[in-house]
């Protein structure tokens, strides 16, 4: 457990009874390591973690993230210095935000049904941080900032993206934007291409960015896996995140397919430096994030419990003031707890 900063350590607290409860109505006990690494740990030392950090986490089998960020410190000190920094040290390939209409949660398009899975190649782009600054302060300064696709990182994703539409419903949407970007996402038209004719029973279609962002508003319910690069993936996820109530609700899942290092589990919003402290925070993406740490970890039916049990308490009306109702995040995390107690299954089987 990596609680971090603001509202990350109410989420966090939250959403820990809940994931071991529904591990443990499956015979499952969750051993928990706490680890104090965020902007608390950097005033104090200087560093968002320790050198040995990811070493640390490769003890373990997964990773539950709360969140990052802290206004006295600078973003990219704690976001590249922390979740960045876990990516790529563990070469986590894949980010996966599933998006999926929820019962109960407004929704930005409340008559569509919204199911998709976007898959984010997670280690490279701009997000490797090559570039740098020149002449700063003066009529002069400039920045660069480089981008960068590799053959093997686009295909390892594409691959994943591909398995999982056979197991969906069946279409992958690549998001390219190569009538501008003619070197890195002409790589990625070839390489997914490629990887597409090895999957002929998968329908596969290119889209330039800017035209699936409109269509992200308008047809969502069109889209089944959604294919991205590092920053494309990133934003469109947090747009597509309305059609499930907004930030407060969306999970997110870092992993390396077929690896054999911990995956790192994250709700997809921020710290919220604004609502920290106030118990108000949403732990719906926490929980839902959760969820995909037990079903990675082969706790599937623990996983759908969690979901099922958050379902059922978003349904009956429960939300917390984001959502428009009155719930704390500590009565919320105690309805979704009783939700879990409460279940059919679990009445008949006690």
């Amino acid at each position: 457990m990596i609680r971090g900063d603001g509202i990350g350590p109410e989420v966090i607290d939250a959403t820990l009874p809940v994931m071991v409860r529904a591990a443990a109505l499956e015979g499952v006990t969750v051993e928990v390591t706490h680890y104090d690494w965020g902007a608390d740990r950097y005033l104090r030392e200087g560093s968002v973690m320790p050198d040995d950090g990811a070493e640390r986490v490769r003890e373990h089998d997964a990773v539950l993230f709360g969140a990052v960020g802290r206004p006295d410190v600078p973003d990219h000190e704690l976001v590249r210095g922390l979740i960045v920094a876990l990516r790529q040290e563990l070469d986590l390939a894949v980010n996966l935000r599933p998006i999926k209409a929820l019962p109960g949660a407004p929704s930005a398009k409340a008559d569509a049904d919204v199911d998709m899975l976007i898959v984010r190649e997670n280690s490279e782009g701009e997000y490797l941080g090559i570039g740098g600054r020149a002449f700063q302060g003066t009529p002069r300064e400039l920045s660069i900032e480089a981008s960068v696709h590799t053959r093997a990182g686009i295909e390892r994703a594409a691959r994943y993206a591909f398995e999982q539409a056979r197991h969906r419903r069946g279409t992958v949407t690549l998001a390219s934007k190569a009538n501008v970007l003619r070197y890195g996402f002409t790589l990625w038209d070839e390489v997914v291409g490629e990887v597409a004719a090895e999957h002929p029973d998968v329908r596969f279609d290119m889209v330039l960015v800017d035209a699936l962002a409109a269509r992200f508003v308008e047809a969502p319910e069109s889209f089944d896996v959604v294919l991205c690069s590092n920053l494309f993936g990133d934003v469109l996820a947090d747009l597509a995140a309305v059609y499930m109530g907004g930030l407060g609700m969306a999970p997110s899942a870092n992993i390396l397919p077929g690896g054999d290092v911990p995956g790192v589990f994250e709700p997809i919003h921020g710290s919220a430096p604004d609502i920290a402290g106030t118990g108000v925070a949403n732990p719906s993406a926490c929980v839902l994030s959760a969820a995909l740490l037990l079903e990675h970890c082969g706790v599937e039916a623990g996983a759908a419990r969690m979901t099922d049990a958050l379902h059922r308490t978003l349904a009956a009306g429960r939300t917390t003031p984001d959502l428009g109702g009155t719930e704390t995040t500590d009565s919320f995390a105690a309805a979704i707890l009783e939700a879990l107690e409460t279940a059919p299954e679990i009445a008949a089987r006690t």
